[in-house]
């Protein structure tokens, strides 16, 4: 049976051409793909079982994690991480109008905050506008004269616009990562390993312990980072990925959390899985 997979849509995002490298790192035969208006709809459509997997994007070079799939894997132990891909990002101002008559920008609001400086230099006057998605932006500036989009150069082709200008992201190295859902775990070979937890006391040394178990078992940690609870003031979720080179690495992981969990008020593994770098064409 076609694999349904749920991505970040309208047709054009940086989501859809990772839906496309992903389904065929995971041998999907001809996948039916399903654009989704919003991240939470994405995630959504795979935990209610609307879908057979979903990729969304999980961190930024430049902005960090990404915060609405973070909480939804916390959100949905059920689903796991399957495979991980970087995709470079270059960001194109589009739009009917010229760069001297536009007073208006909308995009992502990732993709916003990746160009605000280019912003601030070249259109110290615009407003910034959010929207769900780049091409959703794209598609909202057709016509107008004074209002531009931030997205991928492929957008242009697609909507019939013309580029302003391009690259506009402030770092020349932006990328980033987009993860296969799913919700079988993954048994393959793996190079990170990613989950996050709560700590079931909030006193000092608390997180220091449950870090130093990390370093005794030898793992590097290639991320962590901290979420709030939603519960009260002060109280966070910890995200880690850690680095996995070999079996032997695995097994060690497996002794981690059986040290971890006595420390956690919850904790959720995310999977093993393997990420690689991918560069477009």
């Amino acid at each position: 049976m076609r694999k349904q997979v749920a991505y970040l849509g309208p047709k054009g995002t940086y989501a859809e051409k990772a839906a496309h490298i992903l389904s065929k790192l995971a041998n999907f035969q001809t996948p039916i793909f399903v654009p989704c208006n919003g991240l939470h709809s994405v995630i959504k459509s795979i935990a209610c079982n609307n879908c057979d997997a979903a990729v969304v994007p999980i961190e930024n070079s430049v902005e960090g994690g990404v915060t609405a799939t973070l909480d939804a894997l916390w959100k949905f132990p059920e689903i796991f991480i399957n495979k991980a891909i970087v995709l470079p990002i270059k960001h194109a101002l589009i739009s009917d109008g010229e760069l001297s008559n536009i007073s208006e920008v909308l995009s992502h609001p990732q993709a916003l905050a990746q160009c605000s400086e280019w912003l601030s230099e070249n259109l110290p006057n615009a407003i910034a506008l959010p929207t769900n998605s780049t091409s959703e932006a794209v598609n909202m500036v057709k016509g107008s004269k004074f209002r531009a989009a931030i997205g991928s150069k492929s957008l242009i082709q697609i909507e019939g616009l013309k580029e302003l200008a391009f690259p506009i992201n402030d770092v020349p190295g932006n990328c980033t990562r987009f993860v296969l859902l799913s919700k079988e775990s993954n048994s393959n070979l793996a190079n990170i390993a990613s989950f996050a937890f709560s700590l079931i006391s909030n006193k000092p040394g608390a997180l220091l312990k449950a870090i130093n178990n990390i370093a005794d078992f030898g793992f590097n940690m290639s991320k962590i980072e901290s979420r709030p609870s939603k519960r009260e003031l002060g109280e966070y979720i910890i995200y880690i990925d850690l680095e996995i080179n070999n079996q032997n690495n695995i097994k060690n992981f497996v002794e981690l959390k059986n040290k971890l969990k006595p420390l956690c008020n919850n904790f959720v593994d995310f999977g093993n899985y393997f990420s690689e770098n991918v560069e477009l064409e």
